[in-house]
């Protein structure tokens, strides 16, 4: 569905900007995403903690796929400064990257924004945008990036001026940090609450992004003609004309030696299964609010699908096991036995049963069938999961198992798409965040994790 002009142009934006960057002192923030992908050198991929560097040559690559300039170069050259768990949706740690840009980068270069499509880059622009790291008549003249689950929606490259962050801007930064610190959540406004509230909705791990250098608006002055309010019994009254309101702009002396910060096009992977779907499933599949985990347990012979966008099947094993899914909250899940399994894909497939894909036999005539690889784990405990399954972008499965216990599954994803086993798992004890077991299903009730707020005090026990 990706239109082959569109991909066209955003492999010319690239080039042109990659050319940029190499004649430039520039720093380059790349958004992993949700999840880092793991190292593609074998059709079941596997992902250990030591890593890390292999990870970040792979990111590299990632940003090559679209053509083959010396970006890589550039890169390898650069080093690796900083890695940040960020949430510009909640803000989580928006203040602690916008601290460690100005410590580190100042305003020595522009900054460019890179990573996968759906991986964030928006809205961290539009966050930044409103935020200590940009001057303070910037978010009244920028435009603020699209935010679309939709690939390649940023074909334009937006940028916004970085403010000069000198001593004074600094302390009275730190100033205003510390003052919001030592505040409790009950001292906020009934309007900062509310807002809150909201954003504890979308994510478990929340912060405020506030901003110390606001532009001074002058007062609006109202014009009055009671010419205008007046009028005969005999004719109508008349709306008052519009005025022509000019689109503020930057001065000369705003932007002569101005450094920026630029939002681009996002890369689309070419073995994501968001690649596959229409806009309306992947409004589906992209988690628009907090993930709530779904733990079931499984004997073996029983089969767990994720929509029609993923299936693992316990083959072997002596015990039950735990399978704790972490998707959109919108994606059905539904267990059942083996032999049932091949029968529900083929009657349920795109109806409502298993949602996405969507769209009858027509639909189906199109998407690539589910490919199965086979994945062997040894249990750790009855508490702690031993690996993740990640469906390609669709989610990923926790699997937790007693310990020293052989399992032997059968995951599949659409034929094409990535499926990675992830050693150790990234929430290892997500398993333990259930409630009670639904009698005569294999399905634990939902428990929502409680929500955490960086900068602000805390009264009580937590």
């Amino acid at each position: 569905h990706n239109n082959e002009k569109q991909i066209r142009a955003q492999e010319a934006q690239l080039k042109s900007r990659r050319l940029q960057i190499q004649k430039t002192n520039s720093i380059i923030v790349f958004l992993i995403g949700k999840l880092p992908p793991a190292k593609q050198n074998s059709s079941l991929n596997h992902e250990t903690n030591e890593d890390i560097d292999k990870e970040f040559k792979f990111q590299e690559q990632m940003v090559l796929q679209s053509d083959s300039v010396s970006l890589h170069q550039l890169l390898r050259k650069s080093a690796l400064v900083d890695i940040r768990l960020v949430s510009a949706k909640t803000g989580y740690g928006m203040e602690g990257l916008v601290s460690r840009l100005q410590r580190s980068w100042k305003c020595a270069g522009d900054v460019y924004l890179l990573g996968a499509t759906n991986s964030g880059k928006s809205t961290l622009f539009n966050t930044l945008l409103r935020s200590d790291y940009c001057k303070s008549r910037a978010p009244d003249i920028i435009d603020r990036a699209t935010v679309s689950p939709w690939p390649g929606t940023t074909l334009n490259l937006l940028k916004f001026p970085i403010i000069n962050p000198t001593c004074d801007r600094i302390f009275r930064r730190q100033e205003r940090l510390k003052e919001e610190a030592a505040k409790t959540e009950d001292q906020l406004s009934i309007e900062e609450k509310k807002y809150l509230n909201q954003l504890k909705k979308q994510g478990y791990l929340v912060g405020r992004v506030g901003r110390t250098f606001q532009q001074q608006k002058s007062s609006t002055e109202i014009d009055f003609d009671p010419d205008m309010l007046s009028y005969s019994m005999d004719e109508d009254p008349r709306d008052p004309p519009k005025k022509h309101e000019e689109r503020e702009e930057f001065t000369h002396n705003e932007v002569k030696d101005a450094r920026w910060c630029f939002d681009t096009p996002g890369i689309v992977k070419e073995d994501c299964v968001l690649n596959l779907l229409t806009e309306k499933e992947v409004k589906l599949v992209l988690p628009s609010h907090a993930i709530v985990p779904r733990t079931f347990i499984l004997k073996p012979g029983m089969v767990l699908f994720l929509a029609a966008l993923g299936r693992i099947d316990y083959l072997e094993g002596e015990k039950p096991a735990w399978f704790s899914v972490l998707a959109s909250n919108l994606l059905p899940v539904h267990v059942t036995t083996l032999s049932n399994a091949d029968t529900i894909y083929e009657k349920h497939t795109a109806q409502e049963f298993l949602k996405v894909p969507m769209g009858g036999e027509e639909r189906m005539k199109e998407f690539p069938p589910l490919v199965p690889q086979d994945i062997t784990l040894k249990g750790i405990g009855t508490t702690e999961a031993v690996a993740d399954i990640k469906l390609s972008s669709a989610g990923w499965v926790a699997v937790t198992a007693h310990a020293e216990e052989e399992l032997l599954l059968r995951a599949y994803t659409p034929k094409g798409t990535a499926l990675v086993v992830r050693e150790p798992p990234l929430l290892p004890y997500i398993s333990t965040i259930r409630g009670a077991r639904i009698p005569g299903t294999p399905a634990y009730r939902t428990k929502k994790p409680p929500s955490f707020v960086e900068n602000l005090r805390t009264t009580g026990s937590r």
